[in-house]
């Protein structure tokens, strides 16, 4: 199954910051947009960035103005670079690669932990 790899998670002090990747598989063309959503325990899914083919993006309230979402075509990767990070951004980080065919891809997810 074609999926997107996600990388860059872990565990950081509140204030720090983490880079994430979301590698898509196969061509650029194709891809609509790529999103990045996160899931804490006992929560519900949640839409934290995105950037469309075009180079709109859209933020989640909680994140405007600490995370910046960031694409590299030749390298069919989309960046989460996350700043000021707080206990609360604590959450299972999922990238969703949707194509023009209307297929989405989702990838397995990445650990980010923030705690002192």
């Amino acid at each position: 199954q074609v999926q997107p790899v996600e990388s860059g998670g872990g565990l950081v002090q509140p204030g720090g910051s983490l880079r994430l990747s979301c590698a898509a598989s196969g061509s650029i063309f194709g891809i609509n947009a790529i999103t990045w959503y996160r899931q804490a325990l006992g929560k519900q899914r949640e839409l934290v960035a995105g950037i469309t083919s075009g180079g709109s993006i859209v933020y989640g309230d909680s994140v405007k103005g600490r995370f910046t979402i960031s694409g590299d075509n030749a390298k069919n990767t989309v960046y989460l670079q996350m700043n000021n990070l707080k206990p609360e951004d604590t959450a299972v980080y999922y990238c969703c690669v949707d194509r023009v065919t209307g297929r989405s891809e989702w990838g397995q997810g990445t650990q980010v932990t923030v705690s002192s």
